[in-house]
This record gives C-alpha cells, structure tokens and sequence, in this order.
C-alpha cells in the first residue's frame, strides 16, 4: 500500500530539513524560508507582523504553521492579532512537525503556508 500523499508536481514541498536548511523540490536552501505552494522566500525567523508581511497578506494563505526550531515558541499577541486581522490562523510547532504538517495540509488541498526556522 502506497502512504505517500499526492501533491501536484508543481507545488513547492520540503523533502529534508537540517545541517542549517532545507530542501526543497530537490534544491538545496540555506536558511531559514517561508514556503507556499507555489514559491518559497527568505525568512529571518523572526516572529513579528513585518517579518511575516508576506503570509499575513497573501490572499491564497488560511492556516501558516509556523516551525520554530527544535522546540514549539510562543507566538507573541501582536502577530497572533495581525493574522487574526487578516482571517488567518497561525499554528506553531517544530520545524519537523511543521514540514510534516505542510507536506499533509498541501496534499489535501488546504490553503496553507509555512515559516520554517533553519535547524542546525
């Protein structure tokens, strides 16, 4: 029985994580990345409203889960608000169960994003 969930080709997925990046569709990524379906950016790693301009305001996004490294951070109460604002949830959780959580997430269809912070 195949358990490998079905994501279209042409969505961005992280198929490793570590050693300082990731890897996404195959590409090596330095850093930590905020990752849509349909493209991936630079990301600080910083938790703030500006940092994460980019998710609050792209319109496709409903749910950003956010990887906070090797364990779960709290999400301070102005970025809470700002996705709130927006329509948005937010989820923090580590970068592992983020990636996992991603790669779900997109293959059911969901509106999803994700800021994930590089591990070492």
């Amino acid at each position: 029985m195949d358990i490998t969930p079905r994501i279209p080709a042409d969505r961005k997925i992280v198929s490793g994580y570590g050693g300082g990046g990731f890897r996404i569709n195959g590409q090596r990524v330095e850093g930590s990345v905020l990752i849509f379906p349909d493209r991936w950016l630079a990301w600080s790693g910083a938790l703030d409203p500006e940092a994460l301009r980019p998710a609050i305001a792209d319109a496709a996004t409903e749910i950003l889960l956010i990887g906070c490294g090797a364990e779960i951070a709290f999400i301070p109460a102005d970025l809470r608000a700002a996705f709130r604002a927006a329509g948005k949830t937010v989820e923090p959780m580590d970068t592992g169960g983020a990636c996992r959580t991603y790669a779900v997430l997109l293959a059911e269809g969901r509106r999803v994003a994700a800021a994930l912070r590089a591990l070492p």
